[in-house]
């Protein structure tokens, strides 16, 4: 009894040493990683947007009766801030981690897809959901990946995507209503996608030297080196120039 005591006590002591070990270097990983934060500006006048009509679909059209859509090619926030822009690190990544197993979500929703524009990790998981009492017909129109086709229902079960290489960026359509339009930006490695204000956060970024590519769906790309050291966010600005 009192060696299989021993032995019992020895083996919990060996798993909370190795538990605590994992604890430490997990966090010792994530202390010597950094981000790159900054923002993308527009410089100059924005191109006029054109209004949707919806009156085709009676659905999407009364939740927009109140303030009409307009497409999102372009969409400026306050200061010329840019929205819906992809920011990734294009070169200088010498190791792959896991991809998150949290899923990137597009909701097609007043006949729009929200959001208009996503990134992705390779092998990260994605969902398609359709919450508007209409059909949709969801086409990501793909150049690397495979290509594919599928009618979505009403209160139909969300499709789950998982893109196997790298895209910048893939267009989505909706068959059934062509004003529908959004894109999917397929990268490697840490990812952002500016907000109303043009603002954007890497996270979980290794110490190292980058290339660091700006993707907007009409003005194209921008790149930029930076340098990342760990523990110190580092800071990156991209500015398009209208046209």
């Amino acid at each position: 009894m009192k060696f299989g005591f021993k032995v019992a006590t020895l083996a919990t002591l060996l798993l909370i040493f190795a538990g605590a070990r994992l604890h430490w270097l997990g966090n010792a990983h994530a202390a010597s990683h950094s981000q790159i934060t900054g923002t993308v500006k527009l410089e100059g006048v924005a191109p006029r947007q054109r209004t949707i009509d919806m009156a085709s679909e009676p659905s999407c059209a009364a939740l927009h009766k109140d303030k009409p859509v307009t497409a999102e090619s372009v969409v400026v926030g306050p200061n010329g801030g840019l929205a819906n822009v992809v920011l990734y690190v294009s070169q200088g990544l010498t190791g792959k981690e896991a991809p998150s197993s949290v899923p990137v979500q597009i909701e097609q929703r007043g006949c729009q897809y929200l959001p208009h524009v996503v990134a992705v990790d390779v092998g990260q998981p994605m969902k398609i959901l359709n919450s508007d009492h209409a059909l949709h017909n969801v086409h990501p129109q793909t150049a690397s990946n495979s290509e594919w086709n599928k009618s979505q229902l009403v209160g139909g079960a969300p499709f789950d995507v998982t893109w196997t290489k790298e895209e910048v960026a893939i267009p989505i359509k909706c068959n059934i209503h062509p004003w529908m339009k959004g894109y999917i930006a397929v990268v490697k490695g840490p990812y952002a996608v500016t907000d109303g204000s043009g603002s954007f956060k890497l996270e979980n970024v290794p110490p190292g030297s980058y290339t660091l590519t700006a993707w907007q769906e009409f003005y194209g790309t921008k790149t930029q080196d930076v340098t990342v050291t760990a523990g110190k966010p580092a800071s990156v600005s991209f500015t398009f120039q209208a046209r």
